[in-house]
Parts: C-alpha cells; structure tokens; sequence
C-alpha cells in the first residue's frame, strides 16, 4: 500500500514520469534494505519500509522516485568500474540533484536543505551533475572518508547490491515471495516479460529474442529515457524549464556515440599500395610449383593491393582564445594514430594542418609519416583571438585553383566554440569537430557534418 501510494502521489505531480513509474513488480525480500531495483523488479524489506514510512511518509515517495530515476539513467548497467562505492555515491548524488531540482513538495525531506547545500557547493566544482561527472570528481579528487561517509548519509536511499549480481543470482533474488501475492507496481508491469504486447509499444521495437534479460530491460530503460526526453523538450516546456538537470542527464546519457575511427575513414580514397594482395594469391599453383621444383613457386603473390587510404584532406584547428591546447594536442594525436593504422597512410600523402582564429596563423605540410612525426614533437600553437571559420576556407579554396591538391577529400574544423560559418558549401566534405565538456554545442550549417567526441576518448 504504501508502494502504491507514492507512486500514485508521483503520477500525480509527474506525469511525464508516467512510462518510467509504471514499469516495477513489487517482490517483498528481507535481504534488502530498505528497496533495490534492477530494472524490472522493486524489492522492498516489508519492515524497513514500513518505518521508513512511518518516521517520514515524504521520504517513502522520494525514495521512489530516486529508484526511478537510477532505471531512468540506466545507472545499473555499467559494466566496468574502477571504484563502486565512488560509482554508487555518484548516482544517488546524479538523482538526488534531479529531486531537489524538480521541487516537489511531496518529496521534501527533513535532510532537502542540507542535501541543497551540498550540491550548491558541488557544482561549484562540477557544471553538469551528471554521475558520470560526479563520479570523475570523485575519483581525480582527494575527498577524505569522513566527508565521503557525510553524503552517503545524505544522498544514499536505496540499496545497489542487485546491481552487481550475476544474472542467476539475480533471478533467484527476485524469485523470493513473487509466486503468490506479488502486487504489480505500474500499468506496464505485466507486460514486462519478453514478448508480451506491452513490451513491444514500451520499446519501440521488437527485443530480439538473442538478447538476454538484461539488455532487454536496458534497451527498455533506454527507450523510456528517449521518450522522456522529447517530452521535455517539446510537450512538458514549462515542466522542462525547472528541470534543468534532469534534461542534461538525458541529453548526456542519449547523445549519440561517434566512432572517430569510422568517420575518418570518410576521406579515404582508393589507391595502391605495395603490400601483398593475399585476396589474389592462388595457393593451389603456388604449392604445385613448390612440390614440382621443390624451391620454385609458380606464381607469386601480387606485390599491391588497392585499399581505400587517407591521402589528402586539411585538418584545421581553432586557436582562439578559448581553445584548450592539451585537447587540441590529444586530437591532433589521436588523428595520427588513426591514421598510421594498418590500411589508413599512403607512402606519400598530402595532408594540411591549418591553425586559424580570425586569421590564418599556421600551414603545415605533412607528406610523410616522419614529417607527421617530427611536426608532433615540435608543434606550438598560434593565435588566441576570436573564431572566424572564413578564413580556412578561403584559404583551401586558393589552394585548389594553385593545384595544391589533386583530389582533396574534405576538411576537418577542430572547434571549442562559436564563429562565423561560411554562406557556401565548399566542393569538399567538411566536418566541425567539438570536444562534450559541456551540452551547449552549437550548430553547424546543414551541408557541414557535426561529430562530437567525448573529452574521455581523445
């Protein structure tokens, strides 16, 4: 009863929360304290939550809602961790920040003004708590035991445990006591079995059967996330406006992931290379030549091979005076890298690494893999004023006409903020690069492609 009565106060003053609050069958486990979700199932210690109820009936419904939340970011599903306890700490402070946000009565505690001026005093030091964020925080930073333990009494409710489970041990958690009277949480509870009508229209698609239980429920959770968030950008705006967190832990969390391997291989071209051709080599005439005259093969492998490699394209880079020079090194390495893999450098190549504010400040002209590595040991950056993209083109365009380039494949702007965009599409591809270290990227022109890697992953 007491379940049910926070949910229902929450679907009274959340309505879009409705999806997520719906999804849980209740399952009682005494091996619990107080509740613990993995996604599908809310376990709850009849007794503890009952007190819990009774000292605070707020605190029941706020304790839901963080559950909630946790499924809502899909907090459950990470698979590799170095530090769980800083790991589960972030989480609770991630949706702790979200309830205090959203200033709902019905979830205001006797702990809400302390747990508000913690997290005034955090994102002092972190723009976006995100857990993510939080957990970075937390791991980069000597924060002493004593303060560690201080919000874990603040901001922890509900029990993680189930979420480090194998998946058996899992299924016999949830087994307990849920044969007989288990009372079904939401409108979509029974429909969360596999296969199920209702599992279909709360995903959007049809959960293939090779996938096991917990991904299902995680594309589930993902679904739901999605959902959420255009609904608070477009039908719930005023809702949205007092949200602000909620709405950047799901543009964190449903951004696309970009494979900048992948894109580069955008401006690759075909050519030869002088490697052998294992597709073209005939191991039958090969052996028979051997057999025959014992040291003399027949036919030789081809010596080359057409492969698509990058062999022209212009790599520009915004130094105005807000760019960040380890993060415009770690691109210009990871660029590198990716290029001198297997299959991705010609021999000779023709490669310009244009830096640019208002003005052209630099052109490097790299042919070679040792001219790459010699401008990497001795590269400085020049400008630091504001942002005007114009130039770099202008200037490419110039090249083109003095034949600087045969068959340029496109450009790729390393860019940390806001410029001037040229008012034409240029002949060649053109990518604007931005690093997320924060949500506010700007948009680019409709012909430009716009990729935006993570801080992490350079």
């Amino acid at each position: 009863d007491v379940l049910l009565l926070s949910l229902n106060t929450l679907l009274v003053n959340l309505r879009f929360l409705d999806m997520a609050l719906s999804q849980f069958e209740y399952v009682p486990n005494v091996l619990i304290s107080p509740v613990g979700t993995e996604g599908k199932y809310l376990l709850y210690n009849p007794k503890e939550w009952l007190l819990k109820y009774k000292e605070e009936k707020e605190d029941t419904t706020r304790c839901y809602l963080h559950m909630v939340l946790h499924c809502v970011f899909r907090h459950m599903y990470i698979h590799s961790l170095v530090n769980k306890e800083y790991w589960n700490l972030a989480c609770d402070i991630a949706v702790e920040a979200v309830i205090e946000e959203l200033n709902i009565r019905s979830v205001k505690t006797k702990k809400s003004a302390r747990i508000s001026g913690v997290l005034a005093e955090l994102k002092t030091k972190i723009k976006y708590l995100t857990a993510e964020k939080i957990y970075n925080h937390l791991l980069n930073n000597s924060i002493n035991e004593k303060l560690i333990n201080q919000w874990s009494e603040l901001f922890v409710q509900d029990d993680h445990f189930i979420w480090y489970l194998p998946p058996d041990q899992k299924k016999a958690l949830t087994s307990l006591g849920n044969s007989d009277n288990n009372n079904n949480g939401g409108t979509n509870g029974d429909s969360s079995d596999e296969g199920s009508s209702g599992d279909s229209d709360t995903t959007g698609d049809s959960s293939p059967g090779n996938l096991s239980a917990s991904e299902s429920q995680e594309r589930r959770w993902k679904n739901i996330s999605e959902r959420m968030q255009q609904d608070l950008e477009t039908f719930s705006k005023q809702k949205g406006d007092q949200a602000g967190n909620l709405a950047q832990n799901l543009a964190a969390l449903n951004r696309e992931k970009y494979d900048y391997e992948s894109f580069l291989k955008k401006f690759a071209v075909l050519g030869e290379k002088m490697i052998i051709n294992d597709d073209e080599f005939d191991y039958v005439f090969y052996t028979y030549g051997l057999s025959l005259y014992k040291n003399m093969p027949l036919i030789e492998p081809l010596e080359y091979k057409e492969v698509k490699s990058i062999k022209e394209f212009v790599i520009a880079i915004d130094t105005s005076g807000s760019v960040q020079g380890s993060q415009v090194q770690s691109f210009i390495n990871k660029t590198y890298n990716i290029m001198k893999s297997t299959e991705s450098f010609f021999s000779k190549i023709n490669v310009h690494i244009i830096q640019c504010d208002t003005n052209i400040r630099e052109d490097a002209k790299i042919t070679s893999q040792e001219e790459f590595d010699d401008y990497l040991s001795k590269m400085k950056l020049k400008g630091f004023g504001g942002t005007d993209f114009r130039p770099v083109f202008k200037y490419v365009n110039k090249m083109i006409k003095e034949h600087e380039f045969t068959n340029l494949k496109g450009l790729i702007y390393f860019t940390d903020g806001y410029g001037t965009f040229p008012e034409r599409k240029p002949d060649y591809e053109t990518a604007f690069v931005f690093v997320r270290d924060n949500y506010e990227i700007p948009e680019v022109p409709s012909w430009a492609i716009k990729l935006v890697l993570e801080p992490e992953k350079l």
